[in-house]
């Protein structure tokens, strides 16, 4: 299935050529029957005598109504360019070739009109100038076709080649991932909200969910039909209408994306690869209006080279006052003033602000646009750390299998689910080597440093940070203890005096284990010994590990039995109150009881705490 669509200056006989050619009349306002005026978008179908089906989008010819135009022009696979014999080449005529070129249309035919109404020598004449103006544009080889909508001579010919050119034309892609610019958004007594556009990318089917952008509201396929014939599933490259369910069509308007959820993204900001026509010119920062499929947005023109693009091609940054659903690969134009003066290819999107005159900026567009770079690589290097997916809402045209092929070949390197391109990771590798390297050096005594610092001065999410640790433990770079990290191989390395301290500490301990008195230890000791599990810190005092397990286990024993106060406590272990106040409260903190007036009692499931530990 293909879409036509008409082009060309007003009054020149494209909606009565296509009435001519279907049966249909395409001018389905009052207005424009009383005016004999194309205002907007109109639709209609021909069967071709090879007996495919084709849509066609009738376009409005006025200036006035160009933005109408460009709204049915961004999906088509074909142009039929018209123009009347009569009048030859007008101003719409240059502008609606224009816009096809800058949208790089290359397939088309043009139908010389009102054929009726000239001689053979001033025919002759018209179809010169025609073929000339074509020459330098994406249109250059379509054929020209005399015909006439109310003689009806021409017109047998007229869909013959339109058959012909059609069968050069490529089928319409199937990426799997559907998109429908809405052109019309209405309501049908008894079926609700019905959407209607050109589907491109991929099918939809009835019971699908679907989401609509840039509004984000969510909807089901309650229904599908081409050419007002119900299917169960639309197919790219056909007409589509779609009947929503859960969502109101004052919600809605032209321009907006219906994608499956999760499939698209929107963007603030494209570099493009930017035309200016023949004749006109764009300064840095300049304000227009963008044009993609049947949406617009007032933006400014950022050129990465030069002040200014007078009749040329460069690179340019489009910042937009409100996002688009753009993707990579997707033509575009540009309009200031009420004219039309450029258009191009988005080539990154979601990009941030640039630097003027940076060449290696230049240097990677240039590599994406030519296809000398891969895009999965180009784009990662825009947005590690990044997932499969991810890359695959910004790559519509390639496959996970495509860009898991790519990222190898580019040497990117996966921490999981998550890639990072190979110059991320050594410069991440050289970060946490040096991080924890500090941190070891100043505290020598330490297992490690805590992980959740190293991830926040890495400025890592959570997920990927889980995932980069897992990759380094399995490289054999770093080495974890519970929550804290450290280079692989590292242990504490006490001088021979802390040594000396330390057994002080553990024989005062030792000596007696339920009241100790040992002698205090400099603060990274102390933290030392805790990760060593020779003692345990309990509110301001130590216990040995053995003391602090068998006070604990007589606690719980005796709780079980009655509620069990301070003083039961003490007594038990010959304490002091100060010691069995610390272990109570310590207790009460972990969990392992609660405080009932004066006594402690168990709560429902106690669990023995195994220390803290070392950071």
């Amino acid at each position: 299935m293909y879409v036509i669509g008409t082009a060309g200056h007003v009054d020149h006989g494209k909606s009565a050529l296509v009435r001519a050619l279907t049966g249909i009349d395409p001018d389905r306002l009052q207005e424009e029957k009383d005016r004999g005026l194309t205002i907007d978008l109109g639709f209609a179908w021909l069967t071709l005598p090879g007996g495919e089906e084709v849509s066609i989008i009738d376009v409005p010819g006025h200036e006035r109504f160009i933005k109408n135009m460009l709204a049915g022009v961004g999906g088509i696979d074909l142009a039929l360019l018209v123009i009347a014999a009569d009048e030859g080449v007008m101003p719409q005529t240059r502008e609606h070739l224009a816009i096809l070129d800058l949208l790089e249309v290359g397939h088309g035919v043009v139908a010389l009109t009102k054929s009726d109404l000239v001689d053979s020598d001033w025919l002759d004449l018209v179809s010169a100038e025609v073929t000339e103006l074509l020459a330098p544009t994406s249109l250059g080889a379509a054929p020209v076709v005399a015909c006439s909508a109310v003689t009806g001579n021409g017109l047998e010919e007229l869909v013959s080649t339109l058959e012909t050119a059609l069968s050069a034309t490529p089928a319409p892609r199937d990426i799997g991932r559907p998109r429908l610019a809405i052109d019309r958004a209405f309501t049908i007594a008894g079926f609700g909200t019905v959407v209607t556009g050109t589907l491109l990318d991929g099918s939809l089917a009835v019971g699908q969910d679907v989401e609509i952008l840039p509004a984000g509201a969510r909807a089901r396929i309650r229904g599908l039909q081409n050419h007002k014939q119900r299917v169960q599933r639309a197919e790219p490259g056909r007409r589509t209408a779609v009947n929503l369910g859960g969502v109101a069509v004052a919600d809605l308007e032209r321009g907006m994306q219906l994608n499956l959820p999760g499939q698209a993204n929107l963007s603030s900001t494209a570099d493009v690869r930017l035309r200016v026509i023949a004749g006109a010119s764009l300064k840095h920062g300049a304000r227009c209006i963008v044009h993609h499929f049947a949406a617009e947005a007032e933006c400014r023109v950022g050129l990465l080279e030069g002040e200014k693009l007078a009749g040329a091609e460069g690179w340019a940054q489009l910042r937009l006052a409100r996002p688009l659903p753009l993707l990579p690969g997707d033509h575009f134009v540009v309009r200031a003033g009420g004219e039309t003066v450029g258009g191009g290819t988005v080539v990154e999107i979601g990009v941030k602000r640039h630097r003027r005159g940076d060449t290696n900026v230049v240097n990677r567009l240039e590599a994406i646009y030519s296809g000398g770079t891969s895009p999965a690589l180009m784009a990662l290097e825009r947005l590690q750390p990044c997932t499969l997916e991810r890359l695959a809402r910004e790559l519509p045209d390639a496959s996970i299998e495509q860009m898991v092929a790519a990222l190898k070949q580019g040497r990117a390197v996966p921490y999981g689910a998550h890639y990072v391109t190979s110059e991320r990771h050594e410069e991440t590798l050289g970060l946490v080597t040096r991080r924890l390297q500090s941190y070891q050096s100043a505290h020598p005594l330490r297992l490690g440093m805590p992980g959740e610092d190293l991830r926040r001065q890495l400025g890592a999410s959570s997920e990927f940070f889980g995932a980069l640790l897992d990759h380094f433990v399995a490289a054999g770079i770093v080495q974890r203890h519970g929550s804290v990290v450290a280079l692989a191989g590292w242990t504490p390395r006490p001088s021979q005096q802390q040594r000396q301290d330390l057994e002080a500490f553990q024989a005062a301990l030792r000596a007696n284990p339920f009241s100790p008195s040992p002698p205090a230890l400099e603060a990274e000791l102390a933290v030392y010994a805790e990760a060593l599990g020779v003692a345990v810190r309990i509110g301001d005092v130590f216990l040995g590990r053995d003391a602090y397990e068998a006070m604990v286990a007589g606690v719980i024993e005796a709780a079980r039995e009655h509620p069990i106060t301070l003083a039961e406590v003490r007594d038990k272990f010959s304490t002091s109150r100060r010691y069995a106040q610390a272990l109570l409260e310590h207790l009460d903190q972990i969990r392992v009881t609660r405080r009932v007036g004066d006594a402690r009692v168990l709560r429902e499931a106690p669990r023995r705490s195994q220390g803290t530990e070392a950071s």
